[in-house]
């Protein structure tokens, strides 16, 4: 969407805007560190598409403050699940399990590959994921905390063991979108 940006509430330009999956995608690539679930890599993948759009290779020009918004009402379905039937099975969850189960640690890994120095947020939305982000990042951007908002939406359906790519992931979506005020870069 770069180049045809569109206004959203409170004055904020969507920048650039991508989706995973699109036509042609298969899975998402993995991430280094992350094990399991899909959450990680469709994060990631629908974040730096995005960034790509806006930037082109990263990182984010030097100065600019970008807060990552993450949205997802139910998180890491795959890793949560695992976790929980290792428990219940008498056994222990691997290290990485602890540090992926926070999804804000994903977050981070975009923020650092890219190097925006915003705040990292996540929100489990109780009504639209997508105003309910878009309102964060209008506070975020409004009170000076930073210039621009990566918003990633995601969800995972209830049955992704996180196994299969976004064509045999029935429900598994994101969508990440950049928002700020002015023109699109």
């Amino acid at each position: 969407m770069s180049g045809n940006a569109a206004h959203v509430t409170g004055g904020l330009t969507v920048l650039a805007e991508a989706a995973w999956p699109e036509p042609g995608d298969g899975a998402p690539p993995p991430v280094p560190g992350y094990v399991h679930s899909s959450f990680p890599p469709l994060v990631a993948a629908v974040a730096e598409r995005c960034l790509t759009r806006a930037y082109g290779k990263g990182p984010a020009p030097d100065g600019e403050r970008t807060a990552i918004v993450l949205v997802s009402a139910a998180g890491d379905r795959a890793s949560a699940a695992h976790v929980r039937a290792t428990v219940a099975g008498g056994g222990r969850p691997g290290p990485l399990f602890f540090f992926q189960s926070v999804p804000n640690s994903v977050a981070g890994h975009v923020a650092a590959r890219w190097g925006l120095g915003g705040p990292v947020l996540c929100l489990a939305p109780t009504g639209d994921p997508r105003a309910e982000g878009i309102a964060e990042a209008e506070l975020l951007v409004h009170d000076g905390d930073a210039h621009r908002a990566l918003l990633v939406l995601i969800e995972q359906a209830p049955d992704d063991g996180g196994a299969r790519g976004p064509g045999g992931q029935p429900g598994a979506r994101a969508v990440a979108v950049l928002l700020g005020e002015g023109d699109a870069p």
